[in-house]
């Protein structure tokens, strides 16, 4: 998979792709991520990428220009199974099933937005926008970010095996293993769920023990526990 970001802050991806899982992935060069300097594609050699609302407003704006650009010189070698995404405050917010969708492209272009906000008229050369939650941040580089790590990690291979079958927030082995242990429980609506508690050594920390059947060897009982656990985190009752 190859991953194009746009930005104006390119520093700021100095680090967040150089550690743990992302590092890995690109060192057995199963995703490129290459970060692209907006200002590459300014309108004059001042740098111009933003200008002044139209009728009047606040801060300044990105222009089209800039950004069509971009998107026109990343085309040429963009790769047919790809999509442009605009981070957006009005997209979709991003979840699990989203960035599983992402995993099967070959690429994806993230444009991240910055001050007040960017030209309407950049929307017709996005395939779709996306948003991470409904708050404000300066720009869209933390997004990318997120999105980037998210979607990296169901790469086929990125995974160890252990990590890749490892039972999470969010994965549909969850919904198995309520299903498998307790087939009469009333499952919940959502595809995804959150994970059950989990424990490690020392079994009594402060007064605060490990359940006693996480210590019992039945594993029967605790697949049921932890089924018990995955309805009750997520507000559901047997």
């Amino acid at each position: 998979m190859k991953v194009d970001i746009l930005t104006l802050f390119p520093a700021m991806f100095q680090g967040p792709f150089d550690e743990s899982i992302v590092k890995r992935a690109q060192k057995k060069k199963l995703v490129k991520i290459q970060i692209h300097n907006l200002r590459d594609w300014a309108i004059d050699k001042r740098g111009t990428i933003d200008d002044r609302p139209y009728g009047g407003g606040a801060g300044m704006i990105l222009r089209v220009e800039p950004i069509y650009n971009a998107l026109k010189a990343l085309k040429k070698l963009k790769a047919k199974n790809s999509k442009v995404i605009l981070l957006s405050p009005k997209g979709e917010t991003f979840n699990q099933k989203k960035a599983q969708e992402l995993s099967k492209l070959d690429e994806i272009i993230l444009i991240c937005g910055h001050y007040e906000g960017f030209d309407e008229r950049i929307r017709n050369f996005v395939d779709e926008e996306i948003s991470i939650g409904n708050f404000v941040l300066t720009g869209g580089e933390i997004p990318a970010m997120a999105i980037t790590d998210a979607v990296v990690r169901l790469l086929p291979g990125v995974l160890k095996k252990e990590e890749a079958i490892a039972v999470e927030s969010f994965s549909p082995i969850l919904k198995k293993l309520v299903k498998k242990s307790s087939p009469n429980y009333q499952l919940p609506t959502a595809s995804y769920y959150l994970e059950y508690p989990q424990y490690t050594r020392p079994e009594d920390f402060h007064g605060l023990k490990v359940p006693k059947v996480l210590l019992s060897g039945n594993h029967q009982k605790i697949q049921e526990w932890k089924a018990q656990q995955i309805l009750k985190i997520n507000k559901q009752t047997p």
